[in-house]
């Protein structure tokens, strides 16, 4: 794997007598998790390059990961809390920051109620250990169900179905990139952002090994990324949909008596049959108006995974161009189904499910049956939307707060998010936003909102956080695991992320604005321990708990936890009864990290169903494909009429919307445009280089035109993430490129409903010239 040499910083070299020294660590700025060699001399990070000897990411490192000296030393980011006062935020210190929140969050929960109060917890929380373990923490504290999250604009149908068919929501199959033969990827660019629920440092660079070794690469997108001109074969399907098309793959595979799925997995599944009946009315050339793609192209792609299926595997990977969409779910299902009927799924090459070392739900409880997947364990006050994974839809939070009349929300709670941007019908949430009673935001940025927040708390930045991807390793294509101390020292006096989780839940709690966080911490790991030697399947049944927490020692927050998760692990120490196995000790020990090797065929223990059984044909499912078959006739009618619909698009530069405040990441050529194929430029008055007007049922926005043929016919495309430049925001450098905010169009009723998500792909548009 090659390094990116554009991702290295260098100053001036260091004087002889400087304390120069060397700190490794992954980077936490998207999910591909590439390792990090960084030159510190004294407090002052000079030099960020990829590390060379990382067990996982080999060197590679894209423009982004070289930027976190730049975001430590960025002047807008927030050093101090801030504290509204007569509509403008001023610096105060801690303390009175505290006695701001333990004056107004308690006294609305004591007269309205724990519902009163309202959590959004943004996509930078998948990325943080601290937020990943002391999240929760803040939660419990709160006790309110009214939790929403950024998992409902991104990836969360990808989790319901895996819930359904495996057992558990991180019960999700990888493309095992390094041994496959053959790849589709659906509604993804892993040249522009690596994988994403599939944690794969240089994704480009595995690409390009698989077809050094002879194999195919096939890309299902609306747009000719920078994927698509890598592939052997592009599809350019017409947006949302990806359903039909996988339902017409497996329609092919069966008409060639080609279904095997693997003696090993097929004694494990439950309903192929019914699955193969009820997806029967799909075939290539009922779908094919609907999807735009000629059923030649469907039965290529159905031969090459099969014939890869008999030989070195193969697998079909989608991620969030078919997760937001108004068939999210069915979508990531059928990828699936796929990949099961084509013979591809829990082997070598194919669609394999990761052993995560710190452990996760498939690993724990007894294996091979656990309680199962379900939802609707409450629902939203005013649409009735049902709770997903513990959350609502992100697309509710507005009309939570300003139409739920006594029951509405009064107080905001927001964690490392940027919904008024990320989420739909933006207008909605920023008037909604300006009507609670309270807010409070934990973030490192004034944005656009956080402008709205009574309180800004500003958590220490990234090279002051000790780090290890307790999520995104749970989707990673070889189990690995690695772990970093916080590079520099926080300032004095400022609290760990951890701390200011813990101690915001503890005064919600009503422990005053002196609570210790240490009181939460202490909590925490006990339930942790006794839980686990509780736990008949863990390896530390029957122990001593005393003996266990002396043993993990007196080192507060996430380091003490995480080492207690690694040593009860699939790979775990189980404090001695395993000395070579996974501990906190052995990852400092290895700063580049421990490579615990490929991924190995799980079923049946991986699964987490009552029945013991890949429930393939689970009835929720089953059932959306009635509403499937419905929906073919409107799109085919639409695709007829030659109606506009408009999807998304990522550069390589750009991730979160916080990223756009850092010179290196946005100077050049401008990349908020909207893309528009030549054809229906020239039908609709559009020049290159001019303004257009794109509308929406709920809003509009003014856009500069690129014309390009990257686009099929009849779609457009704008980036997310944009529209800065907002009064009372802090963002210098975004603000001079602001961009439009593309969630102005998106629609708060448009929702795949099996999961609550957003629908940000496929957006019925019109398109005129601007004036």
């Amino acid at each position: 794997m090659a390094t990116d040499d554009t991702a290295i910083i260098t100053t001036e070299p260091a004087g002889a007598s400087a304390d120069v020294r060397t700190a490794y660590r992954t980077c936490p700025l998207c999910e591909a998790g590439c390792g990090l060699e960084i030159t510190i001399e004294g407090q002052r990070v000079t030099r960020i390059r990829g590390d060379r000897d990382d067990v996982f990411s080999g060197g590679f490192l894209c423009p982004k990961g070289s930027t976190l000296r730049q975001l430590h030393e960025d002047p807008d980011r927030l050093r101090r809390p801030l504290v509204k006062r007569d509509g403008v935020h001023v610096e105060v210190d801690w303390a009175e920051a505290w006695a701001v929140v333990a004056d107004r969050l308690p006294a609305i929960i004591a007269e309205h109620g724990r519902e009163a109060v309202g959590v959004y917890l943004g996509n930078p929380s998948a990325h943080s250990l601290s937020a990943m373990l002391y999240n929760r923490t803040l939660l419990q504290a709160l006790g309110t169900r009214r939790r929403f999250s950024a998992s409902t604009v991104d990836q969360m149908p990808r989790q319901v179905a895996a819930g359904y068919v495996f057992g558990t929501p991180v019960t999700v199959p990888v493309p095992d990139l390094d041994r496959t033969g053959y790849l589709v990827v659906m509604g993804a660019n892993p040249y522009a952002s690596n994988g994403s629920l599939c944690t794969a440092p240089d994704f480009p660079g595995r690409i390009e090994a698989m077809r050094a070794r002879g194999g195919t690469l096939v890309v299902v997108d609306p747009r000719r990324s920078r994927t698509a001109e890598e592939a052997d074969l592009w599809l350019p399907i017409r947006p949302g949909t990806d359903a039909l098309f996988l339902a017409a793959v497996v329609n092919e595979v069966a008409a060639m008596g080609a279904v095997a799925p693997g003696a090993h997995v097929a004694a494990h599944v439950q309903g192929l049959d019914d699955v193969l009946a009820a997806l029967a009315p799909f075939t290539a050339e009922v779908v094919a108006t609907a999807t735009g793609l000629e059923p030649a192209d469907v039965r290529t792609v159905a031969r090459g995974l099969v014939d890869a299926g008999r030989t070195g595997g193969g697998s079909v990977y989608g991620r969030i161009g078919t997760t937001t969409t108004e068939f999210g779910t069915v979508t990531s299902w059928l990828i699936d189904v796929v990949n099961l009927v084509t013979g591809n799924l829990d082997r070598p090459g194919g669609a394999m499910f990761p052993t995560p070392v710190a452990g996760g739900a498939s690993t724990r409880g007894t294996p091979g049956r656990g309680k199962g997947f379900t939802v609707g364990r409450g629902a939203t006050k005013v649409r009735g939307l049902p709770e997903v994974m513990g959350e609502y839809p992100a697309a509710a939070l507005a009309e939570e707060i300003t139409g739920a009349g006594e029951d509405r929300i009064r107080a905001l709670i927001t964690v490392a998010g940027n919904p008024v941007l990320s989420t739909p019908h933006s207008h909605q949430l920023d008037d909604a936003l300006q009507q609670l009673d309270f807010m409070v935001s934990v973030d490192i940025y004034l944005n656009e909102t956080t402008r709205h927040a009574d309180v800004i708390l500003p958590p220490p930045s990234q090279l002051e956080r000790g780090h290890y991807d307790l999520l995104l390793l749970q989707f990673a294509v070889r189990n690995v695991a690695n772990y970093s101390d916080a590079p520099l020292a926080p300032a004095d006096g400022h609290p760990d992320e951890w701390e200011i989780l813990a101690k915001l839940g503890l005064i919600a709690a009503g422990m005053g604005p002196d609570a210790d966080p240490a009181v939460a911490d202490a909590m925490g790991i006990d339930a942790l321990v006794r839980g686990g030697v509780k736990d008949p399947n863990s390896p530390i049944h029957g122990r001593d708990p005393e003996q266990i927490l002396a043993a993990l020692g007196d080192e507060p927050g996430p380091p003490r936890m995480l080492d207690f998760m690694l040593q009860t692990g699939p790979f775990g120490a189980a404090f001695g009864a395993n000395p070579q196995g996974a501990s906190l000790a052995l990852l400092r020990a290895n700063p580049h990290g421990v490579d615990f090797g490929p991924l190995q065929p799980r079923l049946p223990e991986a699964l987490r169903t009552p029945s013991g059984m890949v429930e393939l044909n689970h009835p929720v499912l089953m059932a959306d494909l009635a509403r499937l078959a419905e929906r073919q006739t409107e799109w085919a009618r639409q695709a007829e009429a030659g109606e506009l619909l408009l999807v998304g698009r990522r550069h390589l530069r750009s991730n979160n919307s916080w990223m756009h405040n850092v010179e290196v990441l946005v100077k050049g050529k401008p990349r908020c445009t909207l893309h528009v194929h030549p054809q229906d430029a020239a039908r609709l008055g559009l020049a290159d280089g001019g303004v257009a007007t794109v509308s929406s049922r709920v809003g509009s926005v003014d856009a500069p035109v690129e014309v390009t043929d990257a686009v099929r016919p009849g779609v457009v495309s704008l980036p997310h993430g944009w529209g800065h430049g907002q009064p009372g925001t802090r963002l210098r450098v975004a603000a001079e490129r602001a961009g439009v905010n593309s969630n102005i169009l998106t629609d708060d009723q448009a929702l795949d409903p099996l999961s609550g998500t957003s629908v940000l792909n496929g957006i019925p548009v019109q398109v005129v010239a601007a004036g």
